[in-house]
């Protein structure tokens, strides 16, 4: 059994900043990639023997442009895009899996709506496809978005972003906040705060009634955990508000931690998939997708951090501790649904679908 993926040829590569590329994708002949504004790619390669997946947001719009694109940031240390910074070239190919993710917006041109964007760094990504999807297709709606970074050179998408503003002054507004601002900068300056977000939304004053505004979120914890925050504070209701990490908040103390504290030892489980069913065990220190890694039964993921839901099943008896719930919406949760490359078997009686 074998997880079903894609070749892509690489169209060009395109530097964004001084540590970010967008990498843009051939259509493939036979089969159109099809995805939804703010979805992610699973991209697979090979470094050092091992086979290495990681997902990225994609940039570009289904609905604006001819060809995906991600952009991918070089982290220090990071495996994947150092690997993609240096390797990434026009002709090349690599291996997908399908676009997946529940972080996305449908456009509706009937629709007039005011769709509020907060992100910061790289963050931006998926919201870039939003927003070229919500300006091609939804013509009567506005946009607001609420975009920190470091300095000038770290804004990903600048030139297109101003240009975007230009062409839509009307129904388009950014605000940048810069924590290193230069000389006589006269926007907002420090990190997105409560305090700052506050004041941003109190001046954003749309046409549009605010039950029908939508919001979403991208960036580091602290961002958006000040931005649902000042949502809840405003009353906004929660299912107008959307959110995306990249980067999860639980950190190796509280996984030894909650081991403990569940009593969370070896045990096996059973997980079917693919109309196959597998048994194993699973180590009180491993999780079940490592697990299964390890024992050769060739499960679906990307992320690894309980962010992506690309290793999303359903648990059908037992009971499953995850280190992070991120990724799955509350309604998610309470159907029983958990995700295998955070998750540890509580209980002995674990079955898990996946598909």
């Amino acid at each position: 059994m074998a997880t079903n993926t894609t070749h892509l040829t690489i169209n060009k590569v395109v530097a964004e900043t001084a540590d970010t590329i967008s990498i843009h994708f051939q259509q493939p002949w036979h089969k159109m990639i099809d995805y939804k504004p703010g979805q992610f790619l699973t991209l697979i390669a090979n470094i050092e023997g091992k086979q290495v997946r990681r997902a990225y947001s994609l940039c570009s719009s289904p609905h604006a442009d001819a060809f995906p694109a991600v952009a991918v940031k070089r982290i220090p240390g990071g495996l994947m895009s150092n690997y993609l910074a240096e390797w990434a070239k026009q002709g090349e190919g690599i291996e997908i899996l399908e676009p997946m993710g529940n972080f996305y917006y449908e456009p509706a041109p009937e629709k007039r709506r005011h769709i509020v964007l907060f992100a910061a760094g790289s963050g931006i990504t998926p919201m870039f496809s939003i927003i070229k999807s919500v300006l091609k297709m939804e013509p009567k709606s506005d946009i607001t978005l609420v975009y920190g970074n470091r300095n000038i050179d770290s804004i990903i998408f600048l030139n297109e972003l101003t240009k975007l503003q230009e062409e839509n002054s009307s129904k388009f507004r950014i605000v940048h906040s810069l924590t290193s601002p230069p000389d006589q900068w006269y926007g907002a300056t420090g990190r997105i705060s409560e305090e700052m977000l506050g004041e941003i939304l109190d001046q954003t004053e749309p046409a549009i009634p605010v039950e029908d505004s939508l919001y979403y979120m991208c960036g580091p914890h602290g961002m958006m955990e000040a931005v649902q925050k000042v949502l809840i504070s405003k009353g906004v209701a929660a299912n107008k508000v959307f959110h995306e990490s990249f980067f999860s908040a639980v950190n190796e103390e509280d996984k030894e931690a909650a081991i403990v504290e569940q009593g969370i030892i070896e045990r096996t489980v059973k997980v079917i998939y693919d109309n196959e069913e597998f048994s194993f065990k699973v180590p009180a220190h491993s999780t079940i997708l490592e697990a299964a890694q390890d024992q050769d039964v060739d499960l679906p993921y990307s992320c690894q951090s309980g962010l992506c839901t690309a290793c999303r099943g359903k648990c059908l008896s037992g009971k499953v501790h995850m280190d992070e719930t991120e990724g799955l919406s509350q309604n998610e949760l309470d159907n029983g649904y958990i995700l295998t490359c955070v998750g540890h078997p509580l209980t002995a009686d674990v079955v898990i679908e996946i598909g």
